[in-house]
């Protein structure tokens, strides 16, 4: 089972475990932190699961979409090389050790 390591907004750090073929967002909403809204519930529609993703990890993530772009556009906070949509990405074994940390709100 990978873990995934999330920073929250507030710099708390957790270590979860994380099933095959979850969505990060559901990973961080099904959390003990509390920060994500998810509005959505994974569409791709919103960006309320906007995260920053451990540079580390890029290579090993798909590319992001042309709906996950425009909606990260929309965003404030989006930093060009580690801003992603949780939603967009499943968890894999690939993953294990995975490092994010919760974009500030729009």
């Amino acid at each position: 089972m990978p873990q995934i390591t999330i920073t929250a907004r507030s710099g708390e750090k957790l270590v979860v475990d994380a099933e095959v073929n979850q969505t990060l967002m559901e990973v961080i909403r099904d959390s003990s932190i509390g920060e994500m809204d998810a509005i959505c519930g994974g569409c791709c529609s919103c960006a309320t699961c906007h995260i920053y993703v451990d540079p580390s990890f890029i290579s090993k993530l798909p590319p992001v979409s042309e709906d996950e772009d425009i909606l990260l556009d929309g965003s404030n906070h989006r930093k060009l090389e580690v801003s992603r949509l949780s939603c967009q990405i499943r968890i894999s074994d690939a993953l294990d050790g995975f490092a994010l940390e919760i974009a500030p709100e729009d």
